[in-house]
């Protein structure tokens, strides 16, 4: 009998659910940036400024800038714990899918996570920062300043959909044992 630790690695659509979501969040993250920096991207005096797409003019627009913190801008300059952050992040994410039994949907919620880690660390490591270039809400600069890209969707969005899938599904715990019955021995 295969250990519960490998059993979704012995099998094909569990792990095409978590590593196909993970590649194509993955991909999809890449491509964006850089696309978004051949395009917009202008270097007057050697320093990155942006060209600015307005999609929905005052509610999208696509403008590209670097960030050498995390989420929300926090924790600018920590590049080196930011990419230890993420191995374990890589870790954790992996011994959950392992342990996910047959729970497709939350497969798919840990591939997504899997690929915004990914994306954001592979900037890390390749650029030293991550290439943002979604500005959502710019009319309203106090509500939301932030500029995030496809991995910080991945994310936010993957975090979301884990909690909510967690209240509708929680893991029940094994009733406690009576230590005044000896195990069954069905």
């Amino acid at each position: 009998m295969p250990s519960p630790l490998t059993e979704n690695f012995r099998s094909p659509v569990a792990l095409a659910r978590f590593f196909l979501t993970t590649l194509v969040g993955f991909s999809l993250d890449l491509w964006t940036k850089a696309l978004a920096f051949q395009v917009l991207a202008t270097y007057p005096d050697g320093r990155l400024a942006s060209k600015v797409y307005q999609l929905i003019p005052g509610y999208l627009h696509f403008t590209v800038t670097t960030n050498t913190g995390a989420v929300f801008g926090l924790g600018q300059g920590q590049r080196a714990l930011f990419l230890l952050v993420s191995l374990a992040a890589i870790a954790f994410l992996t011994y959950l899918f392992a342990t996910s039994d047959n729970q497709r949907f939350y497969q798919f919620i840990l591939g997504m996570l899997l690929a915004g880690v990914l994306g954001n660390m592979y900037d890390r490591f390749v650029f030293g920062h991550v290439r943002d270039m979604i500005h959502a809400l710019p009319r309203y600069p106090k509500l939301f300043p932030w500029i995030f890209n496809v991995a910080d969707v991945l994310l936010c969005t993957g975090v979301g959909l884990l909690l909510i899938y967690s209240l509708l599904h929680p893991r029940h715990a094994p009733p406690p044992r009576n230590p005044s019955c000896p195990p069954s021995s069905n």
